[in-house]
């Protein structure tokens, strides 16, 4: 019985492309918190927690790569660049491309967040054909969220209940950069938010 490869599955410039990876993981990791933050409230000798929100799940694993034994001495970063590559922006969109990752009943579609590689042989020459990729995929799901840049200004419509940090833990995904909304909408007080009040959520670097 043939082994069943590993798939990564991906739309470029309207183009469906496929990555077969050499080497099925020997294991992988799906992980999934909630966020909380901290109520600054003086005379309390711990904080308060509010929570912000639920965050996505993310898919971690080891991708193995050897052109040494398999592929006659190739440059594996033929092949582990093709990985890497599915961080760079696609022009449309501003953002990176929805990847499917299928393997067996495992069907996860997100996008590729971290992608760390490391070179372990080499031929005498320096080319490397030996490698490691430890990849970290965030969750997306299609009918719930919508993929976009965070290099463009947003706006946002305040509701009952929200904080500054709240906000930025939605926005930002880190509530301790409520400051940015802020000093972008010039707030002296950080607790008068109103019910309607649009605000400016600007880019971070």
């Amino acid at each position: 019985m043939e082994v069943e490869r590993a798939t990564i599955t991906y739309t470029k410039k309207g183009e469906s492309k496929t990555i077969k990876v050499l080497f099925n993981p020997n294991r992988y990791r799906l992980s999934k918190a909630n966020q909380f933050a901290e109520v600054a409230v003086p005379g309390l000798a711990s904080p308060p927690l509010q929570f912000v929100r639920g965050n996505v799940r993310t898919l971690s694993m080891q991708l193995f790569f050897d052109t040494y034994t398999y592929n006659r001495g190739e440059d594996v970063r033929h092949y582990t660049q093709e990985v890497v590559d599915l961080l760079n922006i696609d022009d449309k969109f501003h953002a990176p491309p929805i990847c499917h990752f299928n393997w067996g009943k495992l069907n996860f579609v997100g996008v590729l967040e971290k992608a760390d590689q490391q070179f372990t042989m080499f031929l005498p020459d320096g080319t490397p054909v030996r490698a490691v990729v430890d990849v970290t995929f965030k969750e997306y799901k299609e009918n719930s969220q919508k993929l976009e840049s965070s290099d463009f200004a947003k706006h946002y419509v305040v509701r009952r209940g929200d904080t500054l940090s709240s906000i930025a833990g939605q926005k930002y995904g880190d509530p301790g950069l409520w400051r940015h909304i802020a000093e972008k909408n010039r707030m002296d007080d950080p607790l008068a938010l109103r019910p309607g009040q649009v605000l400016i959520i600007p880019a971070i670097a």
